[in-house]
């Protein structure tokens, strides 16, 4: 780990360091929520894009310097599951495609901006079988590629740094400093992959030697982290140039396969950081839930400091922290200041306006900044005896960075907790509490099910079953379980899964009773006598889940497809009664590519029916699309992911 560096009179870190603290230092000892603002708070603080973000023009080409006859703009694409490197497309601009083939061999494309310090933000979907890339200023290589179903990733493949390269190495050993991704976490073909970067250039002083190496900061593919805080000590295998730069294009690699891209947004962060000086504090003893009045108010202590901290040793564990100084703005602009002060309250006024207001635990605040020195006031309270000392405040800016300003010490969550991991080959079949992230519920941070089974593979393919409504609630792909907010200390009982999950929204029946096929899906077990009665287990540890509804006996089996592309799911029904349902999908958008095939949600997902004869109907219900059919013994579909 990167050690703090000095910069124009304070301290920092890279953000992506504080979040791996705070991860291991989460404790059940702190509340939920504090945890839960905390949390999302510093993933701002890494991934911030509302400043100075800018969105590639996918209209047509004009974005990119002599493109090749390979890249086109196009409206829609979709795969072939059973032809390698092939793509299908319709007309339309907002995508990206490149299509090779064998008369004519593509070319790599460049975008026609630079960029040093930088996000990138898009998704990408990969034929099967293709190859691909992404280089950071031209040199530095992400690889993409159809790696789906892949126990053990590389470095060569998807999502993986890729591999420098000396032929003057022995044999064997030319590849060498290439990093694979920390879990698989890739996409079928067809389907749409999300990834974001965060990089920072490599630095040079005034007489152009390298004097800090290009680092990639954060690298997330489908919601989970693959990369952090990686050092690059030089170009990869086919970079533009061995010499590097403080600036270089986007690169897109295109004489290897087929592939396409959308949403490409780029943030760059070229601008100079305000400096901080002439920090000045003042310690007072005593609960302060309001801010005093200074002038009656003689300090404990006093001093100048180097840095803002909590950590000024007061003697009592209620007291107040007053910092003052100067900040001076080089960038004109609108700027966003986060601060965490668990335990208490705190404060921030910046050129004589009020930032953040007085207000307990976190709070944000923006301002728009002239060039110039402003003066600067913080305020830091702590009067819950129980919480440790912890401040933390970050600023983000025009072309800016969000960067933490304060001692990245200081944010603490509790004591130092090992996350308590649990692997497939550890334990197959678990209960707990699952906290689901529902848009319905988004306010009260999703809805919990109470009971909860998370099952998984060998093949890092997961799934978690509702027994309150026989049905499974989301797939993910990946690691298997988080088990620590569950067996730390007194614990609240839930667990979360590590990998890339795929969530099917709010808990419902999959098996209902309606009039017609345009009926309401039923809104829960009210009426239907849902009755759950447990699941028995084959001789691979799978289980086979067991309710009964409007009197009929259902038998819920769900296994993992061959090659871990996703799961098969049979539904088995005994003396069904009449006009019974399975609600196979809901999504916004359900695409038909056949009688028996369907790209669910924005190609998030295949659904594939395989058994059951009766003729399945796409509807529109409340603003989205559902999938439902028919049900009468049995029905056998697959999801692929």
């Amino acid at each position: 780990m990167e050690k703090p560096v000095n910069f124009n009179g304070f301290f920092f870190s890279p953000i992506s360091n504080l979040i791996s603290t705070i991860f291991k230092k989460n404790s059940t000892n702190v509340p939920r929520q504090f945890l839960s603002v905390l949390l999302c708070t510093v993933g701002w603080m890494l991934w911030n894009p509302s400043f100075g973000q800018t969105t590639v023009t996918l209209d047509n080409l004009s974005s990119f310097e002599d493109p090749g006859k390979t890249w086109k703009i196009v409206g829609n694409v979709t795969a072939d599951l059973q032809q390698g490197n092939q793509l299908q497309t319709t007309k339309g601009k907002g995508v990206l495609v490149n299509l090779p083939d064998d008369k004519t061999h593509g070319k790599d494309l460049y975008t026609n901006f630079e960029h040093s310090d930088m996000d990138l933000e898009l998704d990408y979907m990969m034929a099967k079988g293709s190859n691909s890339g992404i280089y950071l200023q031209g040199q530095y290589e992400l690889q993409l590629l159809d790696s789906w179903g892949v126990s053990t990733p590389t470095s060569g493949d998807n999502g993986g740094i890729y591999e420098r390269w000396d032929d003057s190495r022995p044999d064997g050993q030319q590849g060498y400093q290439g990093y694979a991704p920390r879990q698989n976490v890739s996409r079928a073909p067809g389907l749409w992959q999300h990834l974001k970067v965060s990089f920072q250039a490599p630095r040079f002083d005034a007489q152009g030697k390298k004097i800090e190496n290009a680092k990639i900061l954060l690298v997330e593919l489908n919601g989970v982290a693959i990369h952090e805080d990686v050092e690059l000590l030089g170009p990869t295998r086919g970079a533009m140039s061995a010499d590097e730069k403080t600036a270089g294009p986007l690169r897109f690699q295109g004489d290897h396969g087929a592939v396409a891209f959308r949403n490409i947004q780029v943030t760059h962060y070229d601008k100079p950081r305000p400096e901080l000086t002439d920090i000045h504090y003042s310690i007072y003893a005593g609960r302060y839930e309001a801010e005093p009045d200074f002038s009656q108010l003689p300090p404990e202590a006093e001093g100048s400091s180097v840095i803002l901290t909590s950590d000024l040793s007061p003697k009592s564990q209620q007291f107040l922290i007053k910092y003052t100084g100067t900040l001076n703005v080089k960038e004109a602009g609108n700027y966003t200041f986060n601060m965490n002060f668990p335990g208490g309250s705190g404060l921030l006024r910046i050129n004589k306006q009020e930032v953040i207001p007085i207000s307990g635990w976190n709070g944000q605040g923006e301002v728009t900044l002239p060039v110039g020195e402003m003066p600067f006031e913080m305020l830091y309270s702590k009067h819950v005896d129980w919480v440790e000392p912890s401040l933390g405040l970050a600023v983000a800016g025009p072309g800016i960075r969000e960067y933490l300003i304060t001692n990245e010490n200081d944010m603490r969550t509790g004591n130092p907790v090992d996350p308590i991991l649990v692997a497939s080959t550890d334990k197959k079949i678990m209960r707990s509490f699952m906290d689901l992230p529902t848009p319905e519920n988004e306010e009260e941070g999703g809805i919990r099910v109470v009971h909860a089974v998370s099952v998984s593979s060998p093949h890092q393919l997961h799934y978690t079953y509702d027994m309150d409504h026989g049905n499974w609630v989301q797939l993910w792909r990946g690691r298997f379980l988080d088990a620590t907010p569950m067996w730390h200390d007194r614990g609240d009982g839930s667990s979360r899964p590590t990998g890339s999950v795929l969530h099917f929204g709010k808990p419902a029946l999959a098996v209902a009773k309606l009039s017609s096929n345009q009926a309401e899906w039923v809104a829960d077990t009210t009426g239907s006598g849902y009755r759950a009665k447990g699941y028995t287990v084959d001789t691979n540890d799978a289980p086979t889940f067991r309710y009964q509804i409007y009197g009929t006996q259902v038998e819920d089996a769900i296994r993992v497809l061959e090659n871990g592309q996703g799961f098969q799911r049979k539904l088995a029904v005994t003396q069904p009664v009449e006009a019974l349902y399975v609600r196979l999908a809901v999504g916004d958008k359900i695409e038909s590519l056949s009688d028996q095939m369907y790209l669910v949600d924005d190609k998030s997902y295949y659904l594939r029916i395989e058994d059951g004869g009766a003729k399945p109907v796409v509807r529109d219900m409340k603003g989205k699309k559902e999938l439902i059919v028919p049900i009468k013994e049995t029905l056998t579909y697959s999801i692929l992911f």
